[in-house]
């Protein structure tokens, strides 16, 4: 299942050159081209999912298992103190080619990096409100 004008298809099947660093039958994974840190990464899976709404559920818990796998790895060979595991939905979200990918970024100290997001501050009420929202059947 392949997407014939989404660049990221291109570059799993192979037919779009990359500095792979992973691959098997599911997936590559790939440098990223405008890396947040050194090593910067992404799994691409080899078929597509325009994000993780599309995605099945095994789909999801192979990427999950290949990114804790990559991390390892990168960790030790790379010598990061930290990791980042990053997958955004949608454009609001920053996703930017609708093609599932995770990122995976290793965290240097003092790498200039800040992968954060403003503190809220919600009362019980709101908290409550929503925590019933999202658990309603």
């Amino acid at each position: 299942m392949r997407d014939n004008n989404c660049i990221f298809c291109k570059i799993a099947a192979g037919e779009i050159p990359s500095k792979t660093i992973y691959e098997d039958d599911k997936f590559r994974v790939i440098l990223d081209l405008g890396p947040a840190t050194k090593g910067h990464a992404l799994i691409l899976p080899k078929n597509h999912y325009a994000n993780l709404y599309e995605l099945p559920e095994d789909t999801a818990g192979d990427v999950m298992k290949l990114a804790k796998k990559m991390a390892t790895v990168m960790t030790e060979k790379l010598g990061c103190q930290g990791f980042n595991l990053m997958q955004n939905n949608g454009e609001t979200a920053g996703q930017t080619v609708f093609h599932f990918h995770m990122h995976l970024i290793p965290r240097y100290e003092n790498d200039g990096q800040e992968i954060n997001w403003k503190l809220g501050s919600p009362t019980q009420e709101e908290l409550e409100e929503i925590k019933n929202l999202i658990t309603e059947n």
